[in-house]
């Protein structure tokens, strides 16, 4: 009762106001990209003037999405806006620089579906039953009186999909099935989505997963994999960041494994003079057995049981035993 009421005053504040900054964490994974991609273009049907921010690049497997080019992260087009929608963000901090502007916007609305959201909005809605961000952007794009037409089709069906690891994981259920047989009936290709996003990988690519599959730790019980990514590594490869996206699934599906860590050097990798200040992204996905959105809170991040992500500074060292000592502890 208390999100359908929460639902009607987003329409309703959606609808009067013209003037909308769109975004979503760092490091977006298809939900966040398909979640920001589908409001915007449906803001935009409306026409509202509308920004998609994000402050990372996009990962080259999302790239396909229709009008994903419109997604920007230049900081100093941000300006001017009555409200802000932040979508998939368990807490504010998780958009990167542009958190200290959204603090100045007069409306925050918070969309998203993680059971560790701090509720940082005006008006939050938060529904930890969904599969996915996607999901709730599809109700509220009905809602909006939007025609939902194959380009937002296809941003929600690829956040649907990416998000329930092709309709694997324990948060797929009986909505995923029936909004993704909608999305197909507006004109989106099944086949197409899934060789985009998991059908294809530049040579770069391969060449990155050979240096990381090295880096594959197993703890002596064999329950947690660690894997980790250098600047240097995405150097000697000619790859950037982004296109890590899904390498942790390889530690993941090794045998008897629990917990799975990518440990992504982010920033100042290069300097060795600077190695006690290097920034991290790391990236926990379980079995379900493993509580990694717990672990992830205790760093400052979030997710769900299975996934969840966080940014850390310091040594890589310190970082590995913490976590290995919460991996324990939540087991």
């Amino acid at each position: 009762m208390l999100l359908q009421k929460t639902m009607d005053q987003i329409v309703q504040r959606l609808k009067a106001i013209d003037d909308i900054l769109v975004t979503t964490h760092t490091n977006p994974d298809g939900d966040a990209l398909g979640s920001l991609v589908a409001l915007g273009s449906a803001l935009k049907a409306l026409g509202k003037r509308t920004l998609w921010y994000n402050a990372s690049p996009i990962p080259a497997v999302y790239r396909f999405i229709p009008s994903i080019q419109r997604v920007t992260s230049n900081l100093d087009a941000v300006g001017g806006f009555k409200a802000v929608v932040v979508l998939d963000c368990g807490n504010i901090q998780r958009i990167g620089p542009l958190a200290d502007r959204v603090r100045q916007i007069p409306l925050i609305i918070n969309i998203d579906h993680h059971t560790t959201n701090s509720h940082f909005g005006h008006l939050n809605y938060v529904d930890t039953e969904v599969c996915a961000s996607t999901e709730i952007v599809y109700h509220l794009l009905n809602r909006l009186g939007v025609t939902i037409d194959k380009a937002m089709a296809t941003a929600i069906y690829t956040g649907i999909l990416t998000d329930t690891g092709s309709f694997r994981f324990s948060n797929t259920n009986e909505p995923a099935f029936a909004i993704c047989h909608e999305m197909v009936n507006r004109g989106v290709d099944p086949s197409q989505v899934a060789q985009f996003v998991y059908g294809r990988f530049s040579m770069g690519r391969i060449k990155l997963l050979n240096l990381a599959l090295d880096t594959i730790e197993i703890t002596p019980d064999g329950r947690v994999s660690l894997m980790s990514l250098t600047q240097e590594m995405l150097k000697k490869t000619g790859t950037q960041l982004e296109d890590a996206d899904g390498l942790i699934n390889y530690a993941r599906r090794i045998e008897d494994v629990r917990m799975a860590v990518l440990i992504q050097e982010t920033i100042n990798g290069s300097d060795p003079q600077q190695s006690a200040k290097k920034t991290y992204h790391v990236s926990l996905r379980s079995d379900g057995t493993v509580d990694v959105s717990a672990i992830a809170a205790a760093f400052g991040g979030g997710g769900h049981i299975a996934a969840a992500g966080f940014n850390a500074q310091g040594c890589l060292t310190t970082i590995k035993k913490r976590l290995l000592e919460l991996a324990a502890a939540t087991a």
